[in-house]
Formats: C-alpha cells, structure tokens, sequence
C-alpha cells in the first residue's frame, strides 16, 4: 500500500510520541523550606507508592527528618511534612519496604550523644509510630542502613565510634520492630571501617559492604550471612584502590546476585566501578569503570529491577557544576549502556538516591542548589 502525504505525517507523529513517552520527566521540586534540605532517600513500596525522606537545617540550631509520598506514580506528592521531632539533630534517613508495605525508617538523632532510632508505618506513610531508640552507645552511632527479608526481619548496620575508631555494628527484629537484639560488632580492625551498605537476597541471605581504611586508603570490604545475622563469614576485601574514598553501594537481583558500586581514584580523578557476584560472593567479576568523564564522580547508587535491569546514579562535576547521571545495564551488569546526563541546573545537583518499580522505571531524587544559600530536594522518573 502506497502512503500518502498525510499518513507519513501521522505516522511520525505517532512514533515521535512514543519516542518522546520513553524519556526522563521533567525534574519536580519536592521541598520548600528557607533552609538545606538533603541526605535524601527514596522507596516504592508493592503498590507503587513512592516514599521520599531528607534532614532539613529549618532550624539554625536543629536538624529534623522530613517525609513525602506520591500515591500516583510520582505525578503528585503531599506537602513535606516533619517526621523526628527531637532537641537534637536528625541525620541520614536509612527506608526498607517489607512484602507487605510497611515502611521502616532508621536515621542518626543526637538528643545527646548520637544514637540509631527506628519508626515505621503500616499504612503507607499515612501514619507512624512513635520514635524508638534501639543503640545505646558510649560514642557516636551514625550512618545506619536497613534492609528486610522476605519473612518481615528488619536488618539495621551502622558504624560507631565507641571502640575509639569506626567500626561496623549490627543488630536485627523478628517482630516487625517490637523488640531488638542487643548490638553485634561486625568489624575488629586498626583502622577506620565506615559506610556501610545492606542488603537481602529472596534467600533471606544478607551481603553487606563497608569502607575500610586498614590498607593505609580505602577499600571495599564484603561478608555475608545465610542464617538471618545469626552468624557472618569473615571480612573479605574486594578492592584493591589507592582511593580515598569508596561510598559504596549495594543491592541484591532477583536471581540474588549481588551487585556493588563505589567510587575511586585510580585513574587520578574519581570514577564510578561497578561488580558483581554470581555464586553469592565468594568471587566476584574484576572491577567495571562505569564513568569516563574528565571530573570528579562521587556518590553512586544502584538499584535492580525484576527483569534483572541494574540502574545506577551518581553526581558529576565535569559540566562545570555537579550534575546527576545515569547508567543502565538490561543484562545483569554484563554490558552497559552510555551514561546518560539527567539534571541541567544552574546549581550544584548531588547525593542521588535510586529506587525502580514493578514496572522498572527508575525514580530518582537528589538534592539541588536552587539557590546560592538554599538546597532543595527534587525529584524526576524515567518513563519506558
């Protein structure tokens, strides 16, 4: 059938919409205070509701934890409402989604010294419990991480500073947050052991990852446990950097590889690595370069999708400004497609968080310089 005119024009409109349909959204503010806003977090839970939290200076004495959700795949969200409400500062929100939608919250407050506190929500977001302290420490208890398995057993990680340097704790609920096993030491080393990073296999295993100093510069560090945290295998290193600093990150595909990236400077500015394990981490693959920019990159996060799709963020410096950018591999890690630049600011974008729905759209949110005084929390999706 010969096409006319018309029907050549209809034709590429109808595929230059689809086209246009598989593209990023427009970047949406999240937050609007008179203050920073960052350290930012992001969840979806198995109804598709997003669930975002940040600490926020409204205070020029106090830092509290700050929540918003979308119902609606991201198009809307609900007034940033306040979510810890202590006489001390609130840090690093840490969100874990158990099978039945519950979310569980931990972060760093410092109503003295600093300790872990947890809350969670059985209702998607609409109401919370009361704050619960779960460390009582000598020193600083800072950076937590949670992760759930898929029996509801909440796993929390942090490093504290009570042994007189960093070093790696852990501790567990059986019972949905109720009650908590006193706090495990997990690292015993010379050095500085921070930045931990969990996560949870559908075998229930837990691969956790952590920097470490011990070499003289940073380092990844891996163990694991098959038995809900009951016991770990031995640390294991497995980088070999001269960097200083890691950020690591980690999830967990559906085949229960585990897959790891961090940031380095072994090519004399920082890069984003990635590998992964297949054989639940007793090997892993060589290192990936993942950036190849003239700047700097820092703070990566990785995410997986049911379909065994990775999606990692990270900020980078190299457009003259930090700016957030994206990588995606549709095989498992095997190969990746070219980063992609998401945010164009006139700002510093950074720090991005990474979540992917059922449908394995990726959700991003990072915290951006709107003003030369003023950091704001945004948010943008990637629509196939």
């Amino acid at each position: 059938m010969k096409l006319t005119r018309l029907m050549l024009v209809v034709l590429g409109l109808c595929v230059s919409a689809q086209i246009a349909l598989a593209d990023w959204t427009p970047a949406k503010r999240l937050s609007w205070t008179p203050s920073y806003s960052w350290g930012q977090t992001i969840a979806v839970d198995p109804s598709g509701n997003l669930h975002v939290l940040w600490y926020d200076y409204w205070d020029p004495t106090n830092t509290e934890i700050f929540y918003t959700r979308s119902t609606d795949g991201g198009t809307t969200w609900t007034k940033g409402q306040r979510f810890t409400w202590t006489s001390g500062g609130s840090f690093h929100p840490a969100m874990a989604v158990d099978i039945s939608g519950h979310l569980h919250v931990v972060w760093e407050d410092s109503p003295g010294m600093r300790d872990i506190y947890y809350r969670k929500s059985t209702d998607a977001g609409v109401t919370w419990t009361p704050s619960r302290r779960i460390t009582w420490n000598y020193d600083v208890s800072t950076y937590p991480d949670i992760a759930v398995d898929s029996s509801g057993h909440l796993h929390v990680v942090w490093y504290d500073t009570t042994p007189g340097n960093p070093e790696i704790y852990y501790k567990k609920s059986t019972d949905g947050g109720a009650t908590w096993t006193a706090n495990r030491r997990l690292t015993w080393t010379s050095a500085y052991s921070r930045y931990p990073a969990i996560a949870v296999a559908s075998s229930g295993h837990l691969h956790l990852v952590w920097e470490d100093q011990s070499s003289g510069h940073s380092d990844m560090y891996y163990k694991k446990s098959t038995d809900g945290g009951t016991t770990w295998t031995a640390s294991r290193r497995i980088t070999w950097t001269s960097s200083d600093y890691m950020e690591p990150a980690i999830t967990v595909d559906s085949s229960n590889n585990p897959h790891v990236v961090w940031n380095a400077d072994s090519t004399g500015n920082e890069e984003i690595y990635y590998k992964k394990s297949t054989d639940g981490g007793a090997a892993w693959t060589a290192g990936k370069r993942l950036s190849l920019n003239s700047g700097e990159s820092h703070f990566p996060t990785v995410a997986a999708g049911l379909a065994g799709d990775l999606h990692v963020v990270w900020y980078d410096n190299t457009p003259g400004n930090e700016e957030i950018f994206y990588k995606k591999s549709a095989t498992g890690g095997a190969a990746w497609a070219a980063s992609q630049r998401i945010t164009w600011t006139s700002g510093n974008s950074n720090s991005p968080a990474i979540a992917v729905d059922s449908a394995g759209n990726p959700h991003v949110v990072w915290d951006d310089f709107v003003a030369t005084d003023n950091c704001e929390i945004f948010y943008k999706k990637f629509i196939k």
